[in-house]
């Protein structure tokens, strides 16, 4: 028998897929992870519709850039071509986090971008996340306008969909789709109550800067 192909980006596709499922962040079947080997050339993806406590490391998917499966049996996740058009275009792309979280789905389903009402907004990369005007899923029209809206980083939000998380490594991008979803909550309960305080470009800039620093120093 054959060696299974990306061992340990499956098994972290899987444990990640059940963290994401704990903490609320892709009720049912939704939401899907991908880690790109970049050495490889091949990415590990959760597969359509299974449910996050029955998957095992056999059942995520090995794909190549150009969406063929080369390891495994099941169907990769519907939105593979989000996650690959991402690894194809951003060099700094390891990996990707689909989710539809509570409150990251609400501000997308108001079309609205997630400003910086936090400072830990900054781990995105920018001041602003932006929402990404509404595509079919699945489709190469929605990979595209995410990949648009992405822009130099890391985060974006789907109209009337859900939010996109990704990053140099799985730990970037898993922790930055909970900060998305803490920031959108944080959002709406303020603006609920007044007129949240966002913070200034300049600020952000100076958290992205200390951030970088900590991350030299770990």
């Amino acid at each position: 028998m054959a060696p299974m192909q990306l061992e340990r980006e499956r098994g972290d596709v899987v444990r990640y897929c059940r963290q994401m499922g704990a903490a609320g962040l892709a009720p049912g079947t939704s939401g899907n992870i991908s880690i790109f080997n970049r050495a490889a050339g091949l990415v590990a993806i959760s597969p359509s519709a299974m449910r996050y406590e029955d998957m095992t490391p056999g059942d995520v998917v090995v794909m190549d850039l150009d969406a063929r499966v080369v390891d495994g049996a099941r169907r990769p996740s519907t939105e593979f071509g989000m996650h690959v058009i991402c690894y194809r275009q951003r060099g700094d792309i390891n990996a990707v986090v689909h989710t539809h979280s509570p409150a990251a789905t609400t501000m997308a389903v108001l079309g609205w971008d997630l400003p910086a009402i936090h400072y830990v907004i900054a781990f995105s990369g920018g001041a602003r996340v932006r929402c990404a005007p509404y595509r079919l899923f699945g489709t190469p029209e929605l990979a595209q306008a995410a990949l648009e809206h992405l822009g130099d980083g890391y985060a974006c939000l789907l109209e009337s969909h859900g939010a996109l998380a990704t990053g140099p490594h799985i730990g970037h991008a898993f922790a930055l789709a909970e900060q998305l979803e803490f920031c959108a909550a944080l959002y709406l309960r303020a603006r609920a109550l007044g007129t949240p305080k966002i913070l200034s470009d300049a600020q952000i800039a100076e958290v992205i800067g200390h951030f970088a620093h900590y991350q030299a120093q770990s």
